[in-house]
Order: C-alpha cells, then sequence, then structure tokens
C-alpha cells in the first residue's frame, strides 16, 4: 500500500470521473461514477485501499458536488479546490488535444500532486448553500415577474392601447392589482375613480386616487370594443393575479435571504460599505462561497470580470478587453453596489466624477469605481472589519 494517493474528480451533474495518481503521476485508478452515496462509498474504498492518506481534489464546488464533498467530509477526507479555468490552462501541458472527462480528472489529480498553493474546502458552508438556493430562486421569480408583466401589457393592447401606455406595472403594485379587477375600458369607466380608489385604499395602496383617475381617463379615451378583448380581458386579469402572486413569493424569499446573510459572519462587514444591502451581499457571498478560495483583491476582481486582460497583436499593444470568462453574477453584484454607491457616497460619487472628467463612458467609469472597491472590499474581508468614512489611523500612516 502506497502512504499517499492524490484523487482528481471532474465533478459532473449526473456522473463524476475519478482519477488516482501516486508520487511519481502514474495513474493508479480512473473510473465514472454515478453521483450516488453507494458509488461514492464504493470509490472511497477502492481508493483507500490503493493508499494510506489521500488528498481529493475537486473543479466544482456548487450543487453538483453537494453530495461527493459530503460524503468525503463526512468520513475526515481533505478536500482541495482546483478551479475550471485552470484545469483548462494546464491541459495545455498534457499529450493529446482530446477533451474528456477523464483526461480532466487525471489532470487535477496531478496538478494538487504538483502544486502546494490550492486552497483547502471546509465542511460548514451551510449558510452560503442557502443563500446560493434562495439567490438562484428569487432570480428565477424576478425573472418570471418580468415575463408576467409583458404578457400582460400584451394583452392589454389589445384590450386598451390607452390603458396600457399609462400603466406603470413595473414599478407600482396598485397597478397591477387594479387590473386583476377591471380590465375592460366600460368596467373601469363604470366604476369611476371614487370606486377605483376605495379598491386601491383598501389594499393599502399609496396615492389611489392618481392611478384612478389614469385609468379612467385612459379608458374613457376608448368607446368601441376591440376584437376578442373579452377573452383578453380573462387573460389579463389572470396575469395580473400571477404577478401579484409572485411579488409575494419574492417578497418571501427576500424575508428568508436577509435572516441568513444577517446570521453569516461577515454580513455586517459588507453591508457597511456603501452600496450593499442584504440582496446584492448574499449574491456576493453565493459567488464567492468560501474566501480561501480567492486568496487575493485581484483574484476578487479577476473573477468578477473587473480586470481587463491584455489584447495585443504584432505590432498592437498595449489594448486591452473584457474577459470572455468571469462570474455574470458577481460582476453584477459589484456592478450595481458601485452604481449605487455613486448616489450615496461623497467618496465614490467623487472618484466617478473624476472619472468621466478623464473621457469615460458612464459604464466604463463605473467599472472603474467597482475594480477600485474591490480592493477595500477584499480588505474589509480578510481583516473582518467594517467599512468606514476613513481609513484607521495605522493604514494611514502605512
Amino acid at each position: 500500500m502506497l502512504d499517499q494517493a492524490w484523487v482528481g474528480v471532474d465533478v459532473g451533474k449526473d456522473h463524476h470521473w475519478a482519477a488516482a495518481v501516486d508520487a511519481d503521476g502514474r495513474v493508479l485508478l480512473s473510473r465514472k461514477i454515478p453521483n450516488d452515496q453507494q458509488a461514492i462509498l464504493g470509490l472511497l474504498a477502492e481508493v483507500g485501499a490503493l493508499a494510506r492518506r489521500l488528498v481529493w481534489t475537486v473543479d466544482l464546488t456548487t450543487a453538483e458536488a453537494a453530495l461527493l464533498l459530503a460524503v468525503l467530509w463526512g468520513h475526515r477526507q481533505r478536500v482541495r479546490y482546483l478551479a475550471g479555468r485552470a484545469v483548462s490552462q494546464a491541459a495545455v501541458g498534457y499529450r493529446g488535444e482530446a477533451k474528456t472527462d477523464a483526461k480532466d480528472a487525471r489532470i487535477i489529480a496531478d496538478q494538487s500532486r504538483m502544486r502546494r498553493d490550492l486552497p483547502e474546502l471546509q465542511p460548514g458552508q451551510d449558510l452560503v448553500v442557502e443563500l446560493r438556493i434562495l439567490t438562484s430562486r428569487r432570480a428565477d421569480l424576478v425573472g418570471d415577474r418580468t415575463r408576467a408583466i409583458n404578457r400582460l401589457r400584451q394583452q392589454l393592447t389589445a384590450i386598451c392601447p390607452a390603458l396600457e401606455r399609462v400603466a406603470e406595472l413595473a414599478g407600482q403594485r396598485g397597478w397591477v392589482l387594479l387590473l386583476a379587477h377591471y380590465q375592460r375600458p366600460s368596467d373601469l369607466h363604470h366604476v369611476g375613480a371614487a370606486g377605483l380608489a376605495a379598491l386601491l385604499a383598501g389594499h393599502g395602496i399609496r396615492n389611489p386616487d392618481r392611478i384612478a383617475q389614469a385609468a379612467v381617463a385612459a379608458a374613457s379615451a376608448q368607446t368601441v370594443g376591440l376584437p376578442g378583448q373579452d377573452v383578453a380581458a380573462g387573460v389579463a386579469g389572470a396575469l395580473a393575479a400571477e404577478v401579484l402572486d409572485l411579488e409575494a413569493r419574492i417578497t418571501q424569499t427576500d424575508h428568508a435571504l436577509q435572516a441568513r446573510f444577517g446570521r453569516h459572519q461577515l454580513g455586517e462587514v459588507i453591508c457597511s460599505m456603501p452600496g450593499f444591502g442584504f440582496r446584492l451581499g448574499a449574491e456576493l457571498l453565493a459567488a464567492i462561497g468560501q474566501l480561501e478560495l480567492i486568496g487575493s483583491a485581484d483574484r476578487l476582481a479577476a473573477y468578477a470580470g473587473l480586470s481587463p486582460v491584455a489584447n495585443d497583436s504584432g505590432k498592437r499593444t498595449g489594448r486591452l478587453r473584457t474577459p470572455v470568462r468571469y462570474h455574470r453574477a458577481l460582476r453584477r453584484a459589484m456592478y450595481l453596489a458601485a452604481l449605487t454607491a455613486i448616489r450615496c457616497s461623497p467618496q465614490d460619487r467623487a472618484y466617478y466624477q473624476r472619472k468621466r472628467a478623464e473621457g469615460k463612458r458612464h459604464v466604463q467609469a463605473v467599472i472603474c469605481l467597482a475594480r477600485r472597491r474591490t480592493n477595500v472590499l477584499w480588505a474589509l474581508l480578510r481583516d473582518h472589519r467594517t467599512w468606514q468614512p476613513q481609513p484607521p489611523a495605522s493604514h494611514q500612516a502605512a
């Protein structure tokens, strides 16, 4: 039996591919296993018979790897992490151009054998997993709401184009509530502004008179019925009710998200920085997961796609471009936080205005600000320190 072996796992949804190598890089085992507890336990026993000490390395930490990681940690195994991008880059140095799961698993194992800088995954990341589930669920609900609102607008156009033009469906719950009850111009005109305002006020809608008067005015401008408006009205009412239901589920998800984000040890640190609230903070934590997997502010910026990469060719030098591979959700969180900080933080606003004065467009200036804030955010996360308008005296002296 060997003293130590390195096991690389190319993680998949239905199946994983595992490869084990010895200290000289020779392949001891390479096979496909189902993403099933008994199959993983069988692999653990098989590899355990080859060496006394095992070092496992995976290329994913998302839901696909959840069962594998739980089984390994349950048996006190060391698990390291090698990003999929690093696997692709390392593949250039291995024989053959073909890309297969078996080759990737062998590369992961061999890289783990040679490298000493790979971060080690730790159990106890339940909060991060819950945040990932909830942020993903919220994004799905928001997408469903947007699609339902777009369909509702289409049906309103088939009933009363004037009403569709004045209805503020995306930002006003009162309009959606009104359309869940009345859709036809004749019904709105019959109920009248006073009746509609009373309906909205009874549901706690602000400025009910303004919404009711705008709806009645739009309905009064059309006296003819359009073909199929009765069916369109029924569909529009159902879509409005669907939007209200989705908004209630989004609110429920927000409550669960806020409660779990507040329990995370870095929640207060993130929210102390201008531009971050519990939603963007939860997206940030869901994206980066274990802080040790990032390692530095530069890596965090690169992961978020905020660090441009060289695009030189021949005599053309000094050109930069946005990287192709980065975490879209993390970039979104950093960008939106920077956009909000421009309005609420004098320091961030001054930096943004300086970039605009240098000739950068709005989006470019915001990205520059997001990149600058990445250094600050990383220092706060690393030191478990909340943001202050002025850095501590020790940092100023440095």
